[in-house]
């Protein structure tokens, strides 16, 4: 049958679009060709994409980048002992939720909470009975529990005991940190650390931020090839810078003496409240300060306390001295040639300027010399004599002596003071140490020309700085004479005159004698301004001071406290009060430096924690020392003096253990020996008199706990 000339034309058409067809996506298949191909090549020769190179890329997806943590560097004390180094430590928690298991079935929780709180009580300072009411809370579906301090800052030899125990569930988080072993230890002169995002450490106050820039040190890296498994590629190159440690900063700071200043002046502290504590142990023959403190403080290794006050007090804040500035004036007086202490003159009241000058005795104790009017703080006397050498010779010794004027202390904020001097009035007060702001560093530099015989010397802190990295020193510091203010011969007139303020019978420093040891001082009590033009009204509102030093003769320590505001307990006078701080401390210094002299060396206390009590009591014991054992525990938990600390023989060493603790015998204690224990139990205690324990309010024997009140009486 013959095709039709319609359904041929149709097949030729349908061939034809196939063709064209065919021949389209050939094209466009060879141009996507060809584009890829340029693509591809334009990829290979440049190694770039949308600006990102992949040749770089590729490196660092196979490169491992290690970063070489730098160690910070140590700061030590004047015996070469840490007081804040790097360390890693633990915290601890315990999971006991007992959905916890491994992979292979096996426990994550705590699957004996007895045995837990019997190993945790072992070794941590926590009691086994707190230890099982941490492991066992009122909520059955808590997930982990952690326990409180005890639980933080565990040592590496610490977390190994009781990993040794094999204890389910106990887990162990490690961080880099900064160990501060002697806790509160001149806290705001060392300073702190915060860690930024990235785990390193920053100093914020102190020497740990005055001296960051030396401390931190420089990090090094590696970087090393890898496979995409994770394996160095052999052959491969390596890029390798090692750390460089931080410098290492030591102090003067005498580690027994600063123990105990901040024994005594947390003591003053619970029985005064004070607004602000100060407390600066200078040697007066070098300037080196071997202990300061304040109050409020903070302990450096928990944190606690570090929102009360964050000033260093002791160069942040200018305050009115009061009346140990007239340590200066009758100085001043005397070393001008005005000064005739036999003369007399009117006490009680004097006017100046058309305004009156009142003694702190309103009455006055009538005509009298200028010698006794020093010796019983008379305002009125001091204004005389300024009026007799003149506004402008007094001026030109509180330059001398180099108020008004940064000491370069070494650490931040200090605060160079100021003066109201512009009227008649303002002139004379300035004369018994009101109208004139000062420091307390700028007190020791000034009180040192005259415990140094007119020489005066800037108080210092750093004695050395020495980088570890090749044992050179960085920097050196040491004695620094600043000025000669007065004469040799005034200055021992002035330490004269100190002397009648604590020996002679009408003398108003008496609370501050020591037997055996000649003491020169002056107290002091200056009004507290309120800030405005005046001055707050009240009986605590006053900031009483004491500036001593001995032997009276040549001396060898310059010691200044000052307490602002206190609540006063009424059965103490503030000179009491402060002399429980000066007299131990000064007496203290005394004695470990005629123990040095006399090169009966001390020893360094060893560390007995962790270690078994009675291996730690035979040890101590058969070394001389006085050894008190608090509680039934069969290894010491806490122990007094810390581990490093400067002991000297027959010297009383507190070690705290497991178990309940009971009350020892103190008959025959320092009062330095029950204010140790009292801190290390958290007992509140109250001591009356001064010397050794004849009487405690708490029995022998007697369970105590936190809080308790200890009243000792000291004869």
């Amino acid at each position: 049958m013959k095709q039709s000339p319609k359904r041929t034309v149709t097949s030729k058409q349908v061939r034809r679009n196939q063709r064209v067809f065919g021949r389209t996506l050939l094209v466009i298949f060879t141009l996507a060709l060809v584009l890829f191909i340029g693509r591809f090549s334009y990829i290979a020769i440049g190694k770039n994409v949308e600006h990102v190179n992949l040749s770089t890329q590729a490196k660092k997806l196979y490169t491992a980048n290690h970063t070489l943590k730098a160690q910070r560097g140590t700061i030590y004390d004047a015996s070469s002992q840490p007081i804040a180094e790097d360390t890693s430590t633990y915290s601890l928690y315990a999971v006991l939720d007992k959905n916890q298991r491994t992979i292979a079935g096996k426990p994550m929780y705590v699957t004996n909470k007895t045995k837990a709180a019997r190993v945790l009580s072992k070794y941590l300072p926590i009691s086994d009975k707190k230890a099982l009411a941490y492991l066992t809370p009122s909520n059955k579906k808590t997930f982990q529990v952690e326990f409180g301090a005890a639980g933080q800052n565990i040592s590496l030899t610490t977390k190994k005991k009781i990993d040794q125990a094999h204890i389910h569930g106990l887990t162990f988080v490690q961080r880099q940190a900064r160990l501060y072993p002697n806790g509160v230890f001149a806290s705001h002169l060392i300073g702190n650390v915060t860690a930024t995002a990235k785990g390193q450490l920053v100093g914020t106050m102190g020497i740990e931020g005055a001296d960051n820039d030396l401390l931190r040190g420089v990090d090094g890296f590696k970087k090393v090839s890898q496979d995409n498994n994770g394996y160095q590629i052999p052959g491969s190159n390596q890029k390798a810078r090692k750390p460089r440690n931080g410098d290492n900063v030591y102090t003067t700071l005498d580690s027994r003496l600063q123990t105990l200043l901040e024994t005594q002046m947390s003591a003053l502290q619970d029985k005064t409240h004070s607004k602000t504590l100060n407390a600066v142990l200078m040697n007066a023959k070098t300037g080196a300060i071997v202990a300061a403190t304040q109050r409020p403080t903070f302990d450096p290794q928990t944190g606690k306390g570090l929102n009360s006050v964050w000033r260093n007090t002791l160069i942040q804040d200018s305050y009115e001295p009061g009346s140990t500035m007239k340590v200066f004036t009758i100085a001043a007086s005397i070393d001008s040639g005005n000064y005739n202490g036999n003369a007399t003159y009117q006490s009680g009241r004097y006017e100046v300027g058309g305004r009156t000058v009142p003694d702190w005795n309103p009455g006055g104790w009538g005509t009298i010399t200028y010698n006794k009017g020093f010796a019983l703080s008379s305002n009125v006397a001091m204004a005389h004599l300024e009026q007799q050498m003149g506004a402008k010779t007094w001026k030109k010794y509180i330059k001398r002596f180099k108020f008004l004027q940064s000491t370069h202390f070494g650490l931040p904020g200090e605060q160079s003071g100021s003066i109201a001097f512009d009227q008649t009035i303002s002139q004379a007060d300035t004369a018994f140490g009101q109208g004139i702001q000062v420091t307390a560093i700028q007190m020791m530099q000034g009180l040192s020309a005259i415990g140094n015989n007119g020489k005066m010397l800037k108080p210092y802190l750093v004695r050395k700085v020495v980088d570890p990295n090749t044992g050179k020193v960085v920097k050196s510091y040491g004695k620094k004479e600043v000025g000669q203010p007065i004469s040799a011969a005034t200055a021992k007139a002035v330490r004269g005159h100190m002397q009648d303020v604590v020996y002679k019978k009408y003398g108003i420093g008496s609370d501050y004698k020591i037997k055996g040891i000649r003491i020169a001082a002056k107290t002091g009590t200056a009004q507290v301004s309120n800030g405005k033009s005046g001055y707050l009204n009240g009986d605590d509102s006053y900031l009483y001071s004491v500036a001593g030093m001995a032997p009276a003769k040549n001396p060898k320590y310059i010691m200044y406290i000052t307490m602002k505001q206190p609540d006063l307990p009424g059965t103490e006078t503030p000179t009491q009060l402060m002399a429980d701080v000066f007299k131990p401390v000064m007496k203290r210094a005394l004695q470990e430096d005629t123990s040095t002299t006399n090169n009966q060396a001390a020893d360094k206390m060893l560390s007995y924690v962790n270690r078994s009590t009675s291996g730690a009591k035979n040890d101590l014991t058969s070394k001389g020392y006085k050894v008190t054992v608090i509680g039934n525990g069969n290894h010491v938990l806490k122990q007094s003096p810390l581990s490093g600390q400067v002991v000297m023989s027959h010297q009383r060493v507190i070690l705290i253990t497991s178990g309940t603790p009971k009350m020892p015998a103190l008959t025959g204690w320092s009062s330095s020996d029950v204010l140790r224990l009292g801190q290390m139990l958290g007992l509140n205690v109250k001591t009356v008199g001064n010397g050794f324990v004849t009487k405690q309010s708490i029995a022998v024997g007697k369970q105590v706990s936190e809080s308790d009140k200890l009243t000792v009486h000291l004869k």
